[in-house]
C-alpha cells in the first residue's frame, strides 16, 4: 500500500514537473517595428514573470508587413508591434492580423485607441502637437492646428515631410473633422507659411526652430522629450491646440496577433499583460509616451508638460483616410 502511495506521489510530482517545464518552454515570436532598446525590457520582464520565452525580430514597418504577407501560413510570428494607427490599420487591411476577443483588452484600452474589429490595440500614446520658441512666441499667440496657416505665421512655420505616416495620420484626422475642401485649404495655408523646406524628422524641425529658421512647428511629444532630456534649458515648449474644438491629435504604438500565429493564446496573454499597470508604465516610460490605459498616470517627466483634451475620434480613421490625405497633401504642394 505504501509502495503504491509512493508510486502515485512520484507520478503526480512528475506530472506537475512536466506541466511546469511545458509552461516554461512556452514561446512566442514577435515582429516589431519598435527599436530593441524600447521593447526588450518589456520582453525580459514578461519572461521573468511568466517563464514565456520571447523571440523577436526588429525592422521598419514596411519590410515587416511585406515579410508577413510573403510568409503567409508559414510565418513564425505570433504578434506584430508597430507605430501609428495608420500602419496598424494597413496591416489589418492586408490580412496579416486576426480579431482578438478579450475582456481584459476591452476594459484596459479605450475604444478610440483600438480597432473597431479588434484586429489591433493601442499600447502607448503620443500627441502630435505644436512646439514653439519660447524666445519669439507667446502661448497666447497660438490656438489651433489650422491657425498655423494665418498670416502672422508667414515664413515662421517649420514642418516634417508629408512622406512620414505621422503627418499623413494628422491630415487624415483633420479630414474627418473638417472635410476635404476645408482641410485642403488648411494644408495649403501651412505650405504658404513654411519658413523652409520640410525636414526629414521631428528632431530637425525643433533644431531649425532653435537655430532661428522658424518659430513654430508640429512634432510628436516624445521627440520633444528626448531633446529636453539632453538639454533641460532648451528654449522650446509644447502647446496643446484645439482645446475648444476637437482636441489634440493623438496616435498610438500598438500591436495585433498575426493571422497565422502558431501560439495565438500565448500571444493574447502577452498582449493583455502589455495593457496592465506594470507593463503600461514600462512601455510608456521607455519612450516618454503616455499610457493608453487612462487609469494609469504618465511618468512625472511627461506629466510636467501639462494636461490636455485629446481627440476622441477612433484612430482607425487615420488608416481609412490615409490615401485621401496623401493625395490631398500632394495637391496642396506639401512635400
Amino acid at each position: 500500500m505504501k509502495q503504491m502511495q509512493r508510486l502515485v506521489s512520484t507520478f503526480l510530482f512528475l506530472l506537475v514537473l512536466s506541466a511546469s517545464t511545458f509552461a516554461l518552454a512556452e514561446e512566442i515570436v514577435v515582429y516589431s517595428a519598435r527599436n530593441e532598446q524600447l521593447i526588450k525590457p518589456l520582453f525580459d520582464a514578461y519572461t521573468t514573470e511568466t517563464g514565456t520565452k520571447i523571440t523577436f525580430i526588429t525592422d521598419k514597418e514596411g519590410p515587416l508587413l511585406q515579410r508577413l504577407k510573403s510568409e503567409g501560413k508559414n510565418t513564425q510570428a505570433d504578434l506584430l508591434i508597430t507605430v501609428d494607427a495608420g500602419n496598424l490599420w494597413h496591416a489589418a487591411r492586408e490580412g496579416v492580423l486576426q480579431s482578438v476577443q478579450s475582456d481584459i483588452l476591452q476594459q484596459n484600452i479605450p475604444e478610440q485607441y483600438r480597432d473597431p474589429g479588434d484586429m489591433w490595440f493601442g499600447l502607448s500614446l503620443r500627441a502630435r502637437t505644436i512646439v514653439y520658441s519660447t524666445e519669439r512666441v507667446k502661448p497666447t499667440d497660438l490656438s489651433s492646428y489650422e491657425a498655423l496657416g494665418e498670416p502672422q505665421w508667414k515664413d515662421r512655420l517649420v514642418l516634417r515631410t508629408s512622406k512620414k505616416v505621422y503627418n499623413q495620420s494628422l491630415v487624415a484626422m483633420l479630414l474627418a473633422e473638417y472635410g476635404e475642401q476645408e482641410t485642403e485649404k488648411i494644408v495649403r495655408s501651412w505650405v504658404n507659411n513654411l519658413a523652409t523646406d520640410p525636414f526629414s524628422n521631428d528632431t530637425k524641425v525643433m533644431e531649425a526652430i532653435l537655430a532661428g529658421q522658424g518659430d513654430v512647428g508640429i512634432v510628436n511629444t516624445y521627440y520633444f522629450g528626448r531633446l529636453l532630456k539632453k538639454n533641460p534649458d532648451i528654449k522650446l515648449a509644447l502647446y496643446w491646440p484645439n482645446q475648444e474644438s476637437g482636441g489634440v491629435h493623438v496616435n498610438v504604438s500598438g500591436a495585433g496577433v498575426t493571422r497565422y500565429a502558431k501560439n495565438p493564446e500565448a500571444a493574447i496573454r502577452f498582449l493583455e499583460w502589455l495593457s496592465s499597470d506594470k507593463a503600461q508604465n514600462l512601455f510608456a516610460d521607455a519612450n516618454m509616451e503616455y499610457p493608453v490605459n487612462l487609469t494609469i498616470a504618465p511618468h512625472a517627466y511627461v506629466a510636467a508638460w501639462g494636461d490636455f483634451k485629446a481627440s476622441e475620434k477612433n484612430l482607425a480613421i487615420a488608416g481609412q483616410l490615409q490615401e485621401a490625405a496623401i493625395r490631398l497633401m500632394d495637391r496642396a504642394g506639401y512635400r
